[in-house]
């Protein structure tokens, strides 16, 4: 019973702020979560093509539609249509 007790004290705004800064691929967002980048993982064509469509450090993105893994952000004022793989590369936090 003072295990339950406890659990009333935490303060839960806190805790959805230490979990929204774990890194996480852009795939496991769901429709309406916002988030920053934190990275874009790869090299070549992919990785430069995602940089010049806003992908990049610390930009903030929010999900506007999500449907088997394929995504459509939120960023930099733009909304843009990823599908799985790319989405994939995208590493926010």
């Amino acid at each position: 019973m003072q295990n339950v007790m406890a659990l009333q004290g935490v303060d839960y705004g806190t805790a959805t702020v230490a979990v929204r800064t774990q890194q996480m691929p852009l795939t496991f967002l769901r429709c309406g979560d916002c988030a920053r980048v934190a990275k874009v993982r790869g090299t070549g064509e992919v990785h430069h093509h995602l940089e010049n469509l806003g992908f990049v450090d610390g930009a903030q993105l929010r999900v506007v539609n999500e449907q088997a893994g394929n995504i459509i952000v939120e960023i930099k004022g733009t909304q843009v249509a990823l599908d799985r793989s790319v989405a994939s590369k995208v590493i926010t936090a």
